[in-house]
């Protein structure tokens, strides 16, 4: 196994793992912010208002990113334990 290789293995590895977390995290990101604002307009400082739209928002997205983002990591982990063979070399 070369340094080359484990570079690459590396790199996309990485990939994935940014690629799939983006999307939950962005909406959390959003979530926060617009209820930040709002709470910043009305001058409501109630900690918990942020927790409850930023849980339902993450269960959103991952009911409706979900398929894509496991599709995301078998394929990563199919190629690697495909060419597992190359790596023991």
């Amino acid at each position: 196994m070369t340094v080359e290789l484990v570079t690459d293995i590396m790199q996309e590895g990485l990939f994935v793992i940014l690629k799939t977390a983006a999307p939950p995290l962005l909406v959390s990101l959003v979530i926060g912010l617009a209820v930040s604002i709002f709470q910043t307009v009305t001058s409501i400082q109630e900690q918990t208002l942020t927790f409850v739209p930023k849980v339902v928002g993450m269960f959103i997205t991952l009911m409706i990113l979900g398929h894509w983002i496991l599709n995301n990591m078998v394929t990563y982990m199919v190629t690697l334990w495909e060419d597992f063979s190359l790596y023991i070399r």
